[in-house]
């Protein structure tokens, strides 16, 4: 059945403008990003079966070009619209920030990180370049590894908190997995880097693991900093 047949309250858009965008499923949401089904698909199924080619949402917004245009119904031009959105939501959380909100609140900062971070299908590691208030200088996303592990290096943390004059940080990764429970190594890394932050006088506040579906993982509210 098409979607325009559906009740009002079972199609994707209705139902977004009826109780919010969070009370939709992931096919639901892809659903509305593309708009239009293929032959004997609507919309939702086809969004079902892109979420089931690439395992999860995430690693669908995260595909490569070559990867993303491989999907059934898509190509050159949903891609691009794609890239743009991503953008746009990444700089309207940058330019919140920007204004002078502080990140004294562990949701802030894994708000803003899960546009850097969720999406990517590699670990990635970066620090989170703060001032005296905690208000946020730049994000800098510092390295990147395999699948599940990214190599970090203590001298080149200490040179971008120089480089950007921090006063403080937040270290952040992603876990492509999903599950942002922290490992034993990302534990030891944690102590490293705080120990070398402290000989030039700068706060480790937080070591923050990002996840999928909004799931992130927060050590120093856990008491593990």
């Amino acid at each position: 059945m098409a979607i325009c047949h559906w009740h009002e309250h079972d199609r994707p858009r209705e139902k977004l403008l009826h109780f919010g965008a969070e009370k939709l499923s992931d096919a639901e949401l892809l659903a509305i990003f593309l708009r239009t089904g293929v032959s004997g698909q609507s919309a939702v199924a086809l969004a079902q079966t892109l979420l089931d080619q690439f395992d999860t949402l995430s690693a669908l917004l995260g595909a490569s070009y070559d990867d993303f245009c491989q999907g059934k119904g898509l190509g050159t031009a949903k891609y691009v619209q794609l890239q743009a959105v991503l953008e746009m939501s990444r700089r309207h959380f940058q330019s919140g920030l920007e204004k002078g909100q502080a990140l004294t609140e562990p949701e802030i900062a894994a708000r803003y990180l899960q546009h850097h971070l969720s999406h990517q299908s590699r670990e990635t590691f970066g620090l989170l370049l703060l001032d005296q208030q905690h208000q946020l200088i730049a994000f800098d996303a510092l390295f990147t590894g395999t699948l599940n592990q990214a190599s970090v290096h203590p001298r080149e943390v200490i040179q971008s908190v120089l480089d950007h004059q921090a006063a403080a940080v937040i270290l952040a990764h992603n876990h492509p997995s999903g599950d942002p429970t922290p490992s034993e190594s990302d534990r030891h890394l944690t102590e490293r880097l705080k120990t070398a932050l402290a000989t030039i006088d700068v706060r480790c506040l937080d070591h923050l693991i990002i996840g999928d579906h909004g799931r992130w993982h927060s050590m120093a509210q856990r008491g593990q900093l």
